[in-house]
């Protein structure tokens, strides 16, 4: 996969002509068990921040090198959040196998003791008889990650913590009242060490580990990176100067629509930048994100270097994936509380044993796809409670894809649907419509809601929309919102 030493394994390969056995066959029995799973989450990296994949300029030799070595899914989604935390919606939807509100329901319904005993991904791999091996973000409510994984190590929360001079910023050109090499200002540096050189050092200690181990892993490594405060050593910082950052092309200095967004207040995330925006501070903001990126991506490339000096890299399928996408000044937005592409959508790249090279894949999937992946990687049929699916038959042609449309979901303030290359977003407290022609309009700046050769497209799509709301156990009243897509437009 990743250099020549494996020419030399490769040559059993040569045994799978005769039809006998297939490739994996002969790479399973060679090894003695199972496939591995090497799974690797991202924290709010968009499905642009992949240099092979976008239109950033930005630095990711290792992502490329995964899409070189593997088949992507170009339009990988999430599905959106129950609250402004959108990490721990994707987080419990990847490791439940439930829709979102489902999910919320067993998050913060359920009796805590009933929410434990629930057969998570990394439990059903250990029946499965994997060794589970967990490091870096959690974020799963009620549910202590050392209860379900056998190794656990420097397990972290939500976010790192950010201080107040991290938002509102940069207020001017020469604004120094927060770097992102300062490590007094902790977040990501708490510790002493950066977090991600962390996770990468936490991941190759466990690669070592599990090759001696007669038992195939399961290994689950989340990146607190790209989050904010996005900060990275200072080499990485002035790699990308601000002179030479773009500003996006749908930037806005205000989003017309912000209340009607946000209802009960600014999120978070949204305060990180000063209002308006100015092409200033969004350069800043995407020259931080950039760097904080490509320092990940370093130490994803030591990640993938352990794996293939273990010996294990021909009998593992690995998966990178993130939990949402980001804004960062997209639409006049910094989060990923939203229904833009910006925000929905991730890289999902996917390598291992029969999986081809440099293939996409653009039907739609959900990034949380990766879990029954996982199952049917084990060779565990995929039991009732899980909803989402294996991308393994997409990839074998045996289905055209997971998805007829997809659905995406923001408290009780947003709803969207996305099919036949278009795309509806709903503000149900204001009855705001917005249409979206994603093959014509990449960056959803020209919405065609309010143009009348779009009426029935748009009936059709809210029509879908509300077979999707029953599909995701979805109680929104839509209609009372939006009485004249019932009646006609």
């Amino acid at each position: 996969m990743f250099s020549r030493k494996r020419l030399i394994r490769r040559a059993v390969g040569l045994l799978a002509w005769t039809g006998i056995l297939t490739f994996q066959d002969i790479e399973v029995r060679a090894q003695g068990k199972k496939p591995n799973f090497l799974f690797i989450i991202a924290d709010d990296v968009t499905y642009e921040g992949v240099q092979a994949l976008g239109d950033l300029n930005i630095r990711t030799p290792n992502l490329d090198r995964l899409v070189r070595e593997g088949t992507t899914f170009t339009h990988a989604y999430n599905m959106g959040a129950w609250r402004g935390g959108v990490c721990t919606a994707s987080r419990t939807m990847l490791n439940t196998g439930m829709y979102l509100w489902k999910s919320q329901r067993h998050a913060e319904v359920i009796p805590a003791e009933e929410w434990r005993t629930y057969p998570f991904w990394s439990k059903t791999m250990s029946k499965a008889g994997y060794e589970t091996y967990f490091t870096g973000k959690w974020h799963v409510k009620r549910i202590n990650p050392k209860n379900l994984f056998d190794h656990v190590s420097d397990v972290r929360g939500g976010m790192p913590n950010q201080t107040k001079e991290g938002y509102f910023r940069p207020k001017h050109e020469n604004d120094t009242s927060w770097l992102p090499w300062d490590k007094s200002k902790r977040g990501f540096w708490k510790g002493g060490q950066h977090w991600t050189e962390k996770l990468a050092d936490t991941g190759r200690r466990y690669i070592r580990q599990a090759a001696k181990s007669e038992k195939p892993f399961f290994m689950y490594l989340a990146f607190n990176a790209a989050h904010d405060p996005r900060q990275a050593p200072k080499s990485y910082v002035d790699s990308y100067p601000v002179g030479g950052v773009k500003t996006p092309e749908n930037f806005m200095a205000e989003y017309p629509d912000f209340e009607t967004l946000f209802p009960d207040g600014k999120m978070r995330d949204e305060n990180l930048a000063p209002f308006p925006r100015t092409e200033y501070s969004i350069k800043v903001n995407r020259r931080e994100y950039y760097a904080l990126i490509t320092y990940m991506d370093e130490q994803l490339g030591r990640i993938l270097d352990a794996l293939e000096e273990s010996g294990q890299v021909d009998n593992t399928y690995i998966v990178f994936t993130a939990d949402h996408g980001l804004a960062v000044g997209r639409h006049g937005l910094l989060g990923k509380q939203n229904m833009y592409d910006h925000s929905l959508r991730v890289p999902f790249m996917i390598l291992g044993p029969k999986i081809p090279k440099g293939k996409k894949i653009d039907t739609p999937m959900y990034l949380q796809d990766a879990m029954p992946t996982a199952l049917e990687v084990a060779g565990i049929p995929k039991p009732d409670y899980v909803r989402f699916k294996s991308v393994l038959p997409v990839i074998r042609g045996e289905r055209k894809s997971n998805l007829d449309a997809v659905y995406g979901a923001f408290m009780a303030n947003q709803r969207c649907v996305i099919d036949d290359g278009y795309k509806l977003i709903l503000y149900p407290g204001k009855g705001t419509v917005k249409l979206f022609d994603l093959g014509k309009d990449k960056s959803e700046m020209v919405n065609l809601a309010g143009k009348p050769k779009y009426r029935k497209r748009i009936r059709r799509l809210y029509g879908t929309l509300k077979e999707l709301q029953k599909e995701n156990s979805d109680t929104l009243k839509l209609d009372k919102y939006y009485p004249q897509l019932v009646s006609g437009i």
